[in-house]
């Protein structure tokens, strides 16, 4: 059964850092393409990072970029999406998803972020 679990979320000051993990089970993790997505109240679900399965290279939205860091850990099937200097514009459902190009694609059910004082 395939399966991803984030976690990490949470409430969070401007200015300040979380860190989301995504376990992955149920499928060949290091070949898949693994991404971060958002979702805030009332706008569509935008791409925050994705990283490669293969090469680990890297890529992010111009709103996370300096600020975010996807990194891998295929030993232990995880995703993570290190997140300094947090905004209140970066609050919203973060979703981990996997996806190769022959098709496979599989979610998450997200973990809340809230930046707020």
């Amino acid at each position: 059964q395939v399966q991803l679990v984030e976690s990490g979320g949470g409430l969070v000051q401007p200015g300040g850092s979380l860190r989301l993990s995504c376990a992955a089970s149920g499928f060949t993790f290091s070949s898949y393409r693994m991404r971060w997505y958002r979702q805030a109240p009332g706008k569509e679900r935008e791409l925050v990072a994705y990283i490669k399965s293969v090469g680990g290279t890297t890529n992010y939205a111009d709103d996370v970029k300096g600020r975010f860091t996807i990194s891998r850990d295929n030993a232990k099937n995880t995703v993570y999406l290190q997140m300094n200097s947090l905004k209140p514009e970066d609050t919203a459902i973060y979703y981990c998803n996997a996806f190769r190009f022959d098709g496979m694609d599989y979610w998450g059910k997200g973990t809340l972020v809230t930046v707020s004082s």
